[in-house]
């Protein structure tokens, strides 16, 4: 499985195999010790220090309850009649899914699985990026969505990423959408992560978002013997990084149960980034077709925390 997917979590694993979380670690200790996998906490990736991304098929089939609980409680984040930028990724398509509902919103993304879930919402307008496609991810990248992103300027960019490390920031393995992903956060007020327990701690190739440009992280509960995922969310919140915390459960089988969400924020120790609002996209049909001002674009020393 970590050959196919550059990464697991123990708790697919225990799904899969049909056994505990417990036994699974200690199998995954020894696989370690032949040199065949590396442990990360959560989970397993290929030996070598960095992990390599995993393709849609594969990432849409792992924590997928942990994703449900994440996107119910950012979706609580977006007030009616916000701009926002979401995205590519499995986590930021199921929020996708339940921004659906929320009347006068307008959502810029380079994400075709982003755009699709909200095509049939007759009250939110999507606005999409140039860019060439990637169909690994189904995303947008290249100079195209690149260029067409510049002036923009939104309330919110929610992302997600192939890890999240408090040292580093969120990261990919794809040099290409780590571009993509920065010039989305160049052009956001706030910035949003999601990322399920298992990226946390996990360092990948790319940076996309420094910690310091972070605003919150939408995470899931991890599980109670996880020292390592606890001691990553304190070093995040040390940094200035709000902590929302969304609980899951299910079954070793597989089965879901309904989720259970609870939040826990770390207030902010001080001012982190500019919070001037942006103007609206009330009429937006094709990104770059009306550029604001240069004055409108998003300073970078107006997003670093003082």
């Amino acid at each position: 499985m970590v050959r196919a997917n550059g990464a697991v979590s123990l708790r697919e694993l225990a799904r899969v195999v049909q056994t505990s979380e417990v036994t699974v670690r200690r199998d995954v200790r020894a696989l370690e010790a032949e040199g065949l996998l590396d442990r990360r906490h959560g989970g397993a990736v290929l030996p070598g220090g960095f992990t390599r991304e995993s393709g849609f098929p594969q990432k849409s089939h792992l924590a997928t309850a942990e994703k449900t609980a994440i996107a119910d409680l950012a979706a609580g984040l977006v007030e009616e009649g916000e701009a926002i930028v979401v995205g590519a990724g499995t986590t930021t398509q199921e929020l996708a899914r339940r921004l659906a509902r929320v009347p006068g919103l307008t959502v810029v993304t380079n994400s075709l699985l982003v755009a699709q879930a909200l095509a049939h919402a007759n009250r939110v307008e999507v606005v999409m990026t140039g860019g060439t496609l990637r169909g690994s991810n189904y995303a947008l990248v290249g100079s195209g969505a690149e260029q067409s992103l510049q002036g923009l300027r939104v309330s919110k960019a929610f992302l997600s990423g192939s890890g999240l490390t408090a040292e580093r920031g969120l990261s990919t393995s794809n040099m290409l959408s780590a571009s993509v992903d920065r010039a989305l956060v160049q052009a956001a007020a706030e910035v949003v992560v999601l990322a399920d327990h298992t990226k946390l701690g996990t360092d990948t190739m790319f940076q996309t978002v420094p910690t310091d440009l972070i605003t919150r992280l939408v995470t899931d509960e991890p599980p109670a013997h996880d020292d390592r995922a606890a001691t990553e969310l304190q070093a995040l919140a040390d940094q200035g990084v709000q902590i929302a915390v969304a609980g899951a459960s299910g079954s070793p089988g597989g089965d879901q149960v309904p989720a259970r969400q609870q939040r826990r924020d770390v207030p902010l120790p001080g001012p982190r980034r500019s919070q001037v609002p942006g103007p609206g996209l009330r009429s937006a049909t094709v990104l770059g077709a009306e550029q604001p001002t240069p004055t409108d674009r998003p300073r970078v020393a107006d997003m670093r925390r003082r």
